[in-house]
């Protein structure tokens, strides 16, 4: 129905008289058959009980990352955050947003939840840390398409892992039980991010001349990209399963899938401080390939030279 007096919108099934007189939302419902056995949240496949539950852990969880810029966290509508501006003569503020892609389905075959809790608060940081800024708070978001509180808080213990090491605050977020858009065992996970950097030292490649030296960071792993290909290949290609013990791995090949997404934060910040950086790329979806041109300024180009480094 319209917010507007008078006018309706109404199933064309309904009596001439009644579309024309535009009766209420609750002459319609009192209009309607009774289903018998009576329908509720829960017979629809929605579990609030189970969702409360659920939350309760969850700010346990999130309250274990809190410093004393947190005014407000989990329970209220929206987090309330005074970030310390002291030090920052222009501050800016970064923001991202991400998921985990497809690892999730590694995960769920293998039981384990929460790893991809910890990829995903990396990701995002790894993502900011690009222009030169830290992290101040975080969001997560988890759909599943039946709720089980213990998979939920697995999956965001992994988050305020995340959010722990990388110093910042698991300020809010939301749970959303969707039967019907998703099916049972299966689940979605984002997150979003807002750090903050002083205006004089964000890292935008503009700095970036003829002669500048490319340093590459290890990765620990797959991190978050091409595991549609990686499940593809080792599960339906090759016959693999994730429980199998691969020698050269030095455990199973689910196992090494699931190794979080490295945080390069502790890494890269010293040199962000004294100012030795001039442009970061996250090599993610796309490779570096894809990733290391979005930095580079038009008179430039970058030399990878293959080989370099172990594989």
């Amino acid at each position: 129905m319209t917010g507007n007096p008078g006018y309706a919108i109404l199933p064309a099934c309904l009596p001439a008289n009644l579309l024309f007189n535009g009766p209420d939302a609750g002459t319609l419902f009192r209009m309607m058959k009774k289903p018998d056995p009576p329908i509720s949240y829960r017979s629809s496949g929605v579990n609030i009980d189970s969702m409360d539950e659920a939350i309760r852990g969850i700010r346990d969880l999130a309250a274990s990352t809190f410093g004393p810029e947190v005014l407000a966290g989990v329970g209220g509508f929206g987090g309330i955050f005074r970030p310390a501006l002291k030090g920052f003569e222009d501050p800016v503020l970064v923001a991202s947003a991400d998921g985990v892609g497809t690892k999730i389905k590694v995960a769920a075959r293998m039981g384990v939840y929460d790893s991809v809790g910890r990829d995903l608060v990396n990701h995002c940081v790894n993502d900011i840390l690009c222009q030169g800024a830290v992290p101040l708070f975080f969001l997560d978001y988890v759909a599943v398409g039946k709720l089980d509180a213990a998979r939920i808080r697995e999956l965001v213990a992994g988050v305020a892992q995340g959010c722990r090491e990388a110093g910042c605050a698991l300020l809010g977020g939301e749970t959303a039980e969707m039967p019907g858009l998703y099916a049972p065992g299966e689940f979605d996970l984002a997150g979003f991010i807002v750090g903050i950097a002083d205006r004089k030292n964000l890292v935008d490649g503009s700095r970036i001349a003829p002669g500048d030296l490319l340093l590459g960071l290890p990765a620990s792993g797959m991190h978050t990209n091409g595991y549609s290909l990686a499940r593809n290949l080792f599960f339906e290609v090759l016959g693999w399963k994730p429980e199998e013990r691969i020698d050269r791995f030095g455990r199973t090949l689910g196992e090494e899938l699931l190794v979080p997404h490295r945080c390069y934060l502790e890494v890269v910040k010293p040199f962000l401080e004294k100012r030795w950086i001039r442009g970061i790329a996250h090599i993610t979806g796309g490779g570096i390939t894809d990733n290391l041109p979005r930095i580079l300024p038009e008179n430039c180009r970058a030399v990878v030279n293959r080989g370099t480094w172990p594989i």
